[in-house]
């Protein structure tokens, strides 16, 4: 067993997520290291399980908020903290729902593929395919597998999922091309049905840039496509408001302005230099919420700083509120144990309401104060303020930031409350 530690805590965790040799130069090694008796390993994670299949998820949270998770077990692991399975249903339980789950997701994209035989076969659309007014565009054929819309498009939702599909392919090409694991375009294609099919499924938010980042790291980890779009789309259930868009306003608006509060209630003097600079609404920090810091840490580390906050932000009650949405639920302050640390000071405070995703704007926060004196000191415009703010890419540690962010959080209460 101490032989087995020693290999564990030596291991290469870059090799879980190999980057491709021409690559190497340019993507920040990760800073993420698997440390034994901390980060929750894949014996850990199996004896946390009763004979017949109850998690015990208070121990599992403990344990991720110590470590982060395995590289070898992180995408079973999610399915939980995203809500996707009761910690409390049986092995059979989840077995049944999970191939629900699957016949669900295998007759929706039966059902996209009717409109585009692309979804599936392991290629993707790359060139729009039809106009804004529904006429088939020929000439999309040859960058699209030699396959085009023959008849004009009438039904507007149809024509609504049509238009975006290119946008999804160009975004798919893109994202995290340096991962050997996209070197495949079967894969690639994968990402592309999950992001496709979500789209149909949801006119009211549609596609919008960033949703890809969010989606990859699923697909990698999950092994079945369609537990992959389940996982997905339960972490879009916590951050689908970001990326609604209307005319007037942006749904990440709201993190913005409750980034600006935190930010005057523990720091105003670096509050007032950036409301001076002409920066107060903070649309700096934009994308590090939208797909919650991908850019800013290696494709591992943003991996790990996902599953402390969602560790952090855990709810027992996430998986009945989402299957059961009309019935809610009520947060049981004697079950305190079993909520994620963050998640746990809003219960003690007695505001019950959801919170997801609002440990991403302490995060975000804790950033700018590790930038305060540079901001402070040469920050003379929102360029320079955005130009500091890009040095930090590849050198942010997701467990320092966790550990600032829950700091910053006491510390805005503490102020919040006195006001």
């Amino acid at each position: 067993m101490i032989g087995w530690g020693f290999m564990w805590k030596s291991e290469d965790m870059q090799g879980f997520f190999p980057v491709r040799s021409e690559c190497q130069a340019d993507v920040p090694r990760t800073r993420f290291k698997s440390r034994v008796g901390k980060t929750l390993s894949r014996r850990r994670w199996q004896a946390a399980f009763t004979k017949d299949g109850h998690l015990d998820m208070e121990r599992v949270l403990r344990r991720i908020q110590r470590g982060g998770i395995h590289p070898s077990i992180k995408g079973e692991v999610w399915e939980f903290l995203l809500g996707g399975y009761d910690p409390d249903s049986t092995f059979d339980e989840r077995t049944k729902l999970r191939n629900h789950r699957r016949e669900q997701y295998y007759a929706w994209k039966e059902e996209c593929q009717k409109m585009v035989p692309l979804v599936g076969s392991g290629k993707f659309v790359k060139m729009t395919i039809v106009s804004e007014d529904g006429q088939p565009l020929e000439e999309s054929s040859a960058d699209n597998q030699e396959w085009l819309v023959k008849d004009t498009v009438t039904d507007k939702r149809v024509l609504q999922w049509m238009l975006v599909l290119s946008q999804i392919g160009l975004d798919v090409i893109r994202t995290d091309r340096y991962l050997c694991f996209y070197e495949s375009e079967s894969n690639q294609a994968r990402l592309w049905d999950v992001l496709a099919i979500y789209t149909w499924l949801n006119p009211d938010i549609g596609y919008v840039q960033g949703m890809n980042d969010i989606c990859s790291p699923m697909i990698i980890l999950l092994e079945d496509e369609a537990d992959a779009f389940w996982c997905f789309e339960r972490a879009m259930r916590r951050l689908r408001e970001n990326f609604r868009t209307t005319a007037t306003s942006m749904g990440v608006q709201t993190q913005l302005g409750m980034l600006s509060q935190v930010i005057k209630t523990v720091d105003p003097r670096l509050h007032q230099h950036l409301e001076d600079l002409d920066g107060g609404e903070y649309l700096f920090a934009i994308r590090m919420l939208m797909v919650l810091f991908r850019r800013e840490f290696s494709f591992l580390d943003a991996l790990y700083l996902w599953e402390m906050m969602w560790a952090m932000e855990y709810n027992p009650n996430n998986f009945s509120s989402y299957e059961k949405p009309e019935n809610g639920t009520k947060q049981d302050p004697r079950l305190l144990k079993q909520y994620g640390k963050f998640e746990r000071k809003y219960i003690q405070s007695g505001q019950n309401e959801q919170h997801h995703n609002t440990l991403a704007v302490f995060v975000v926060a804790s950033v700018l104060e590790t930038k305060n004196k540079r901001l402070l000191k040469e920050a003379k415009g929102l360029d320079d303020v955005v130009q500091i703010l890009g040095g930090i890419a590849g050198n942010l540690d997701a467990r320092k930031a966790c550990k600032e962010a829950l700091k910053i959080h006491e510390k805005f209460l503490r102020k919040a409350n006195k006001q």
